[in-house]
Order: structure tokens, then sequence, then C-alpha cells
């Protein structure tokens, strides 16, 4: 088909309309089926292609995969650099580098003041201790931010959506003191893959692609008055690094991981040996120039 023909069936979809309805998703809409329409006709894709895909995202909404594929196709990474973008605009600039939430999120966390121990004694690893302070942009602390933090066990699964984890497991919101100052004690995390012989490994496969991920640790940290912020810092050395098949990692997110032991643990309740990573995040202040940060999204409550 020519597109003089393809835009005269677009055009008599759109014209179906038999009211108003909403201006931003028609517009929405109707570009995404322009785009599709000229792919299928540029591709040539067969009915056959077409409702296997169909079949497919079918499929993948019951398995509940599509945060992994919004990630691993680049989409949430995408996201991102455009608000990076606007921001860099506005000239806002100065806080710690963004990165994707997941879909992994479960809120509700147990709150404490200062230091929280995150895991439940089950998971294997090397003991973990990360401390740092929330900063405004002039590098004054934030007493009372909230920084919730969660990551996978040992196995490369997290709490609620492995059932055999205790609830929030390696998950928790901590205050910062009155000096800005966090800390929490938890196992090292390993890095992990999709399910294996899930819509998102079949899709990689198709694609040519893994679908690891290097070990991380995700965040958010917030504050009135300023921008929250999403982020993730990953562990030093993790062969998968710069490979990620989230597009996540990140210059300024890779802190170094340091050996530890005797009276540096003692405040955290840490005997012995153990890795100690110390990280400050920084908040921008809000601004009504540029978008919030506040992104929502349909999330696990407890």
């Amino acid at each position: 088909m020519n597109r003089d023909t393809i835009d005269a069936l677009l055009q008599k979809i759109n014209d179906s309309a038999t009211s108003e309805g909403n201006a931003r998703t028609k517009t929405i809409v109707n570009r995404i089926v322009r785009d599709l329409f000229y792919t299928i006709e540029d591709l040539d894709v067969t009915p056959g292609e077409f409702w296997a895909a169909l079949n497919y995202l079918g499929e993948t909404g019951q398995s509940g995969e599509f945060g992994l594929i919004a990630a691993g196709l680049g989409f949430e990474h995408f996201l991102d650099a455009r608000l990076d973008e606007k921001e860099a605009k506005a000239g806002l600039e100065g806080g710690t580098p963004r990165t994707i939430e997941g879909p992994l999120y479960v809120s509700g966390a147990p709150e404490s003041v200062g230091h929280a121990r995150l895991d439940d004694g089950t998971s294997l690893g090397d003991t973990l201790v990360m401390r740092g302070r929330v900063l405004t942009q002039e590098g004054k602390p934030l007493a009372n931010a909230l920084v919730e933090v969660w990551h996978a066990n040992h196995l490369g699964n997290y709490s609620y959506f492995d059932k055999s984890q205790s609830a929030f497991n390696l998950r928790r919101s901590i205050r910062t003191d009155s000096e800005g100052n966090y800390a929490f004690t938890s196992v090292v995390p390993v890095g992990y893959s999709v399910p294996p012989g899930g819509k998102t490994q079949q899709l990689l496969d198709q694609l040519g692609r893994h679908g690891h991920r290097p070990a991380h640790i995700h965040f958010f940290v917030s504050a009135p008055g300023y921008r929250k912020l999403t982020t993730q810092i990953n562990i030093d050395g993790d062969p998968y690094l710069w490979d990620d098949f989230a597009f996540a990692t990140r210059d300024g997110l890779v802190p170094e991981v340091k050996k530890a032991e005797g009276a540096q643990g003692k405040p955290y309740g840490v005997e012995g040996r153990f890795a100690l990573i110390d990280f400050d995040f920084t908040l921008c202040s809000e601004r009504d120039d540029v978008p919030r940060t506040e992104v929502e999204r349909v999330r696990v409550a407890l």
C-alpha cells in the first residue's frame, strides 16, 4: 500500500469518533496507530506475526513482566534521560544522578531513625554497612529526610514477590538524624537475571541479548521542598556492571566497596569483618519550571 492509501485509512479511523473524548489520549493513540501501520507496511509484517505479537503482549500482562520489559527495552532509562535533559536546559544541576526504579518496590517498609537493619538473618552473603548523609546542593545536611531502600537476596529475589521471604526482608525506610545521617546494615547483594523461560527472556532471546543485572541497591530519597530522587548504586566489580540489560548503571553511582572491621562496625551492631560503602545523596530544591520527579504508577502496598 502507498502512504496516501494508509493515511486515508488512518483518517477514516480518526473520523469515526462520535464524541470529543480526551484530546491528549487521542493525539498519543493516533500517533502510535499511525506509526504501527507504517511499520507493518515498511517491514511487510504478516498477519501471523502481528497476532503472535498481540498474543505475546497478552501473555506478558498475565505474567506481570511488563515492568521488566520496559526496563529491558530501554524505556525507563529513556524517560530518565529526557528528564535529565529538561533539567539541564533549565540550569538545574548538582544532584545525585537518577536512574530507574524498576518494578519491584513495595511501600510501607518499617521506618526507623538514623540506622536500620535490612535483612532478617536468612540471606547469605558478606555483611554490608552502607552509610552517608542526605545533603542540599549547597552541602548542608537535611534532617528528617526519608531514605527508602530495597534490594534482592542472595538468590536475586525480592521479598513480597518471593513468597519464601519474610515481609519487608531487605526493605526499610530510614529517617536521617539531626545531622542528615543515614545508615543500614544488610548483606552484599548479588546480580541476577530476568526469570528464566519468562516473557522477558523470550523477547531478549529473539533480540540476541542477555537479561543480566549487576548487583545493586535501590533508593527513593525525599524531603519536603526537594525533588524526590529515584536511584540505585551498583556494587563495584560485578561482571555486568557496565553491561546491565536495563541500562541503569551511571557514572557517580558506583561507590567504592571498602573492607572494614573492628570498632568501625560497633555503631551498626556488626562484629568482625564487613563491607563498607560510604555514599552521600544530594537533593535538588523543587522548582516549578521543570517536571516533578514524583512518578505516578501502580506499586505494591502492604
